[in-house]
Formats: structure tokens, C-alpha cells, sequence
């Protein structure tokens, strides 16, 4: 094996003279590391000609880092059977890679919070130039924009959507921007990510050009919608949706009638209105809850009559098969994508635009997309989303009938 010697005095004396020196140790001396690394797991050096080797060398790719010294450009050893990485560095996902790439763009453009600066110093990246940002934004927003735009086949009889807000700054000062998410559950039972944007506000023109912008990529076959009740989502379903039913959030909306009630009474009124949901039909629950907002009527006029105007829309998920209405009743199959995206958002605090906030949750949901496409288990089962069929005929038989 070869030997590699150095003057260690003499490295000593360039190290304290030439910071770029020391970049250049750095990088020559992890080089080494995975030549090192390599050469044990092949079992042979360069050219040796020798019983114990397992495989040979197949050039190198390249990998760069950024560390308080400056950007290190490695050359990392391919192999013809296997793979190799070199156990100095660990593997990043497409999500740290997107949150370190904002966080350097507001570490450069001078917009960081002192938590952002704090990151910046732990992580090693003051020494980051805006080149060395601005190509690894590129590198990620082109992968982002890619599954933002890619198509969407199939049918989606099921679709949920979501808003959070997170900080924007615009100039010199911080505003928060609406980052949207859609999920649906295709034909066959998998879960997908449909899409994602972010806009100044939840209005009705954004939420309707958000899904319009889905349906133009091939979103089809949609029975039913769950969201919240904010007004413009609302009139943006039912102006790209025509036809489809809508459920109303059921968690949202006991949240929004307990505020109606003083919070001595808040426990009674909750499990009276829990009744309605235990039926086991949608007809079946229709009764009790006409009694329940006869009740409420004498005591708590404002809880009686949100009850009674949101009475189909909280109880449309009991139309569709009994198997799926614990994911129907609510928004909560988005509630883990949105507490990492929380998770993720908090680390920043303020975004320095808006491109950042869509690289880093492009990231997540990306990352999110790949864990649902390897999954061992459909989200539903292929027999229960079987027994949807009927439903799709009779949209059809009702869409050829209007024409």
C-alpha cells in the first residue's frame, strides 16, 4: 500500500500563514480518509493484482461542502458492484439540504433573526458566499418545481386541504404568507402529496387558482372534499369542485361551536354533540341531531344555530364507506405533514422571500411522497375503495345527463 508522508512542521507553518492552505489540507486530507476507506473495502490498492479483491473503482463523483473554512470540493470513489460513501460525512436529505440552504440565504442577505445567526455559527457556514447559495437554491428549486409540476393521473376520490402561516420578509418588513397543502388518497388506496403554494392571504382567488392549477394537471375523479370553513376555500371548492361533496373539518367545527358556549358548559355540550356522530348511517344521524340543536336552542341560541346550518356539511364523510370515515370526519391525516412543516418553519423563524418557503416544504413533502410510495400498507384497502364504483357511475350518469 502506498505511504503518504508529511512535514508536519512545515504544515504547521502554512497552516497559521495561509487560511486558504488550511482549506486545501482539509480537503486533501478527507481525500486521503476515502482512499483509505475505499482501499479497505475493495481489498486492494490501485492496479493491485491481488486474490482478495471484491470489486474496482469506477471514477468519482463530485460533492461539495460548506465549512467554516470555505466550500470543500470532494471527489468521491465510485464502485462497479456496491456503493460507497465515506463514513466522515453523513448522507443528507433533500430536507437539510433545503434548510440549510435558507438558512444561509438569510444568513447572506442580512435578514436572519439572532436565532438564524446563532445556526449559522453552530453549523459552521459564516464563511458561505451568495454564489455558493444561489447554486445550491437552483440545485433544489429545480427538483421542487419539478414534483410541484409533475402530473397527477389517475383518480383522487379524496382530497384534503390545509393552511399554516409562516413570516415573510418583503423589504423591510415581516408579513405572513399562507403556505397551502393538498393530499388525496388515489383509486387504489395510497396516500399522495398534490400540491402546494403559498400566497399573502387564504382569499378565494388564491385557493381558486391553487386548484385549478391542480385540476390542469390531471387532478380527476375527486368525490369528496375536507377542509376547514374559511370562507375563501369554501367558495374556491365549490367554484372548481361543482358537484363534489364537502366536509366540513368536524375537529375545526366543535372547536368553532365550544367557543360559543362559557367554558363551564363547554364539556355537556361537546358530548351531547359527540351523539350524533356514534350513528351508525347518515340518516341515522340526522335525528339526534335536530334534538341536540332543539336542546342547545333555549340555552345556547348562537351553538344552535351553527349546528343546524353546518348539519350536512359535518356528516357528508358518512356517505362513503364506514372503513374510511375515521380519515374522512377531518383534517387530521394532515396534521403530522403540518407539525413537521411547523418543525421545520420554526428553525428558520423569517423566511428572506418566498422561493425559501416553498424550497423547504417542497423538501418535506417531497421526502413525505417518497416514504408513501414505499409504504409496506395502502392507506386504504383496495376491497373498501372498490365499494366507492358505484359512486363514480352515478357521477357519470348524472355528468352525461346534463350534457
Amino acid at each position: 500500500m502506498a505511504a503518504v508522508s508529511v512535514d508536519l512542521d512545515e504544515l504547521v507553518r502554512k497552516m497559521g500563514a495561509d487560511p486558504e492552505f488550511l482549506r486545501q489540507t482539509l480537503e486533501w486530507l478527507l481525500q486521503q480518509l476515502m482512499e483509505v476507506e475505499v482501499r479497505e473495502r475493495i481489498g486492494a490498492d490501485r492496479y493491485d493484482r491481488t486474490p482478495d479483491r471484491t470489486t474496482y473503482r469506477n471514477g468519482h463523483r463530485p460533492r461539495d461542502g460548506d465549512t467554516r473554512l470555505g466550500t470543500l470540493h470532494l471527489a468521491i470513489p465510485k464502485l462497479r458492484q456496491g456503493s460507497y460513501f465515506p463514513g466522515f460525512l453523513e448522507p443528507r436529505k433533500r430536507s437539510e439540504h433545503a434548510l440549510v440552504s435558507v438558512i444561509q440565504e438569510a444568513y447572506v442577505n442580512g435578514v436572519s433573526t439572532r436565532k438564524v445567526d446563532q445556526l449559522v455559527q453552530a453549523l459552521g457556514l459564516e464563511g458561505v458566499s451568495k454564489s455558493t447559495v444561489s447554486r445550491v437554491a437552483q440545485e433544489l428549486d429545480a427538483r421542487i418545481t419539478a414534483f410541484r409540476e409533475r402530473p397527477l393521473t389517475g383518480r383522487y376520490p379524496y382530497v384534503w386541504l390545509d393552511a399554516r402561516y409562516v413570516k415573510v420578509r418583503d423589504g423591510d418588513r415581516v408579513f405572513s404568507m399562507a403556505l397551502v397543502v393538498a393530499i388525496g388518497i388515489r383509486e387504489t388506496g395510497e396516500r399522495a402529496v398534490l400540491g402546494f403554494d403559498c400566497g399573502w392571504s387564504e382569499e378565494a382567488a388564491f385557493w381558486t387558482d391553487f386548484l385549478r392549477r391542480l385540476r390542469a394537471r390531471g387532478l380527476n375523479g375527486v368525490l369528496l372534499v375536507i377542509s376547514d370553513a374559511h370562507q375563501g376555500l369554501q367558495h374556491a371548492i365549490q367554484t372548481v369542485f361543482q358537484g363534489v361533496m364537502w366536509q366540513r373539518c368536524r375537529v375545526h367545527f366543535l372547536r368553532n361551536l365550544l367557543s360559543t358556549v362559557p367554558r363551564s358548559a363547554q364539556a355537556m355540550v361537546a358530548a351531547l354533540v359527540r351523539t350524533i356522530f356514534a350513528q351508525a348511517t347518515q340518516a341515522d344521524a340526522r335525528l339526534p341531531r335536530q334534538a341536540v340543536s332543539e336542546q342547545l336552542r333555549s340555552r345556547f341560541p348562537a351553538a344552535a344555530t351553527l349546528l343546524a346550518d353546518a348539519a350536512e356539511d359535518i356528516l357528508a364523510y358518512m356517505a362513503f364507506p364506514p372503513e374510511h370515515w375515521r380519515q374522512l370526519h377531518s383534517t387530521n391525516p394532515l396534521e403530522r405533514l403540518n407539525r413537521e412543516l411547523a418543525r421545520r418553519c420554526d428553525v428558520v423563524g423569517i423566511f428572506p422571500n418566498a422561493a425559501a418557503v416553498l424550497r423547504l416544504a417542497g423538501a418535506v413533502l417531497l421526502e413525505q411522497q417518497d416514504e408513501w410510495a414505499t409504504a409496506p400498507r395502502r392507506y386504504f384497502s383496495q376491497t373498501s375503495m372498490e365499494k366507492l364504483q358505484p359512486r363514480y357511475q352515478t357521477a357519470l350518469t348524472a355528468a352525461n345527463g346534463a350534457r
